[in-house]
């Protein structure tokens, strides 16, 4: 078996309405589609919900659950804020420029651009505290092929010494 591709990627959602309107409006988000139930088809628990889904390009659709009978959402107090988040691709510098104006004249605050050399991208949180990153693509197929060249003894050298490995320190001398 081979995978296809991701189905949809669901997080949970303070709002669902507050949630659609907020994608549409600063990452230009459809709506898809909305499913609500009175009972879980999984489990047949009897939980409520509302699950929304919203088109992220290219047959990625991102979704989301509003439980409006669960205990407040939190986050993994073990892991950093920064450590999980969704990226997003976008097409140029001039489109991260623009979400990331119309994002401050909003009132959110907004990290970057931060330059990774092979991608730039800005990062900051949705209404229900996701964080989000939008990217731009810098590489070139010569970075592309280093990086695929050492990707293999990165990760066995990080998996005995747990030290971030040298092979593309490259990347980051460059920035």
């Amino acid at each position: 078996m081979k995978i296809k591709k991701i189905h949809h990627a669901a997080y949970r959602c303070k709002n669902s309405k507050e949630t659609v309107e907020w994608y549409k409006n600063y990452l230009n988000m459809d709506f898809v589609l909305a499913i609500a139930e009175n009972q879980v088809p999984s489990t047949k628990a009897p939980d409520p919900y509302m699950h929304i889904f919203l088109d992220a390009g290219a047959g990625n659709i991102l979704a989301f659950f509003e439980l409006p009978n669960s205990p407040e959402m939190g986050s993994d107090p073990n892991t950093p804020d920064w450590v999980q988040h969704l990226a997003f691709e976008i097409g140029s510098m001039e489109e991260l420029r623009e979400i990331k104006a119309k994002l401050e004249a909003d009132g959110i605050d907004v990290v970057g651009p931060t330059n990774h050399t092979i991608f730039q991208s800005i990062y900051f949180f949705d209404p229900s505290g996701h964080r989000l990153e939008l990217a731009v693509n810098t590489n070139t197929p010569e970075m592309d092929s280093k990086l695929d060249q050492v990707k293999w003894e990165m990760l066995e050298e990080w998996d005995q010494t747990k030290i971030a490995p040298a092979h593309a320190r490259w990347m980051h001398d460059s920035v």
